[in-house]
């Protein structure tokens, strides 16, 4: 759970306002739009949401990892009281892997495969703390890589030669090497079966509770988020529409995207004869989107306000964040852009 002081969460990472754009031919792509909210010390917050709204584009952009034709074009993310937006490239290659670690999607293209597993971590203590000696930093390497469950031996082995959840693990161990304060897990189990998917889940709560690590946990699976996550946040093309403390916003999800999510959870309630849930409609075109709250053409409960102005932030109970015109008067809301989660 997260660190606490004066009886509220101490935050780690605080983003506002950050935009993700990308220069096509058909002109800007907004993958990120304006997204706001904050992740706690020793946390585990879960983001989801559909392929392409945004969700690794948003990590990436926390490390500042958007390549061109993409940039981070507006706001800010502000790490234990720095903006890191403001530094420089010198000071983001110490930033990136010190304080902030990112576990990719697929560990086998990640890592380098003419390097071994040693050499691999070596090469990021080295890199991040010239002075130490090369037996020091093995040392190192072994004691980790035993703490994930790896004998040290293998540690000699290249890539190809292990299971896809050593792999994975590898990659964690990669992140944990240097003592990040946070860690972002961008879709770290989709390349492996359920069994290994579960234990990996559980190392990433054992490694939560040893470190005090915060993990940011980027899933399309939003059954899978619910068994590790302390809080859940739910994007739609590129926004941030609900926002909130995991067995609320299961128990009582705000906005109608978020129920149709949890409403295509397969459960062992359903009738046999009962279809499972399907979200009609498709995510909007990025290159021009809709106007308006942007999940307002799918939406089952639409009004003409939807479809007119941008919802502003609204708190339903504590600490549950939500974007829509069902819980506002949209004769007290100013136009334009407001706050976000």
């Amino acid at each position: 759970m997260s660190s606490e002081k004066n009886g509220k969460p101490e935050v780690l990472s605080e983003v506002r306002e950050l935009s993700v754009t990308y220069h096509t031919r058909l002109g800007p792509v907004s993958a990120v739009d304006r997204v706001s909210f904050d992740i706690y010390k020793g946390e585990i917050l879960g983001l989801v949401g559909e392929s392409g709204c945004g969700k690794s584009t948003l990590g990436k952009g926390l490390m500042r990892m958007i390549a061109p034709p993409g940039e981070v074009s507006h706001g800010q993310h502000i790490f234990d009281g720095e903006d890191i937006m403001q530094y420089n490239e010198r000071q983001m290659r110490d930033f990136r892997g010190r304080r902030v670690s990112m576990i990719f999607q697929d560990p086998m293209t990640s890592l380098n495969p003419v390097q071994r597993v040693d050499e691999h971590i070596i090469e990021a203590i080295k890199v991040h703390e010239p002075g130490t000696k090369k037996a020091n930093a093995l040392e190192r390497a072994k004691q980790l890589i035993e703490r994930l469950g790896i004998q040290d031996r293998r540690l000699s082995d290249y890539p190809h030669q292990l299971s896809g959840g050593m792999r994975q693990r590898v990659m964690i161990g990669l992140g944990l090497v240097l003592n990040a304060d946070l860690i972002i897990a961008d879709e770290a189990t989709t390349s492996l079966d359920v069994i290994v998917e579960a234990k990996l889940v559980d190392q990433l709560k054992q490694i939560r509770d040893e470190f005090g690590v915060s993990i940011l946990m980027i899933t399309h699976n939003i059954a899978l988020v619910a068994q590790v996550a302390d809080r859940l946040a739910v994007m739609y093309a590129g926004r941030m529409v609900e926002l909130g403390d995991i067995k609320e916003v299961f128990a009582n999800p705000k906005h109608p995207y978020t129920q149709g999510l949890l409403s295509c959870i397969p459960t062992t309630k359903i009738d046999k004869t009962e279809e499972l849930y399907k979200m009609p409609g498709e995510p909007p075109n990025l290159t021009h989107p809709p106007k308006g709250c942007r999940f307002h053409p799918r939406c089952p409960h639409a009004m003409p306000i939807c479809s007119q102005k941008r919802p502003t932030l609204k708190e339903e109970g504590d600490g549950h964040f939500v974007h829509c015109w069902l819980y506002q008067d949209p004769e007290l809301e100013d136009e334009g852009l407001n706050n976000e989660v």
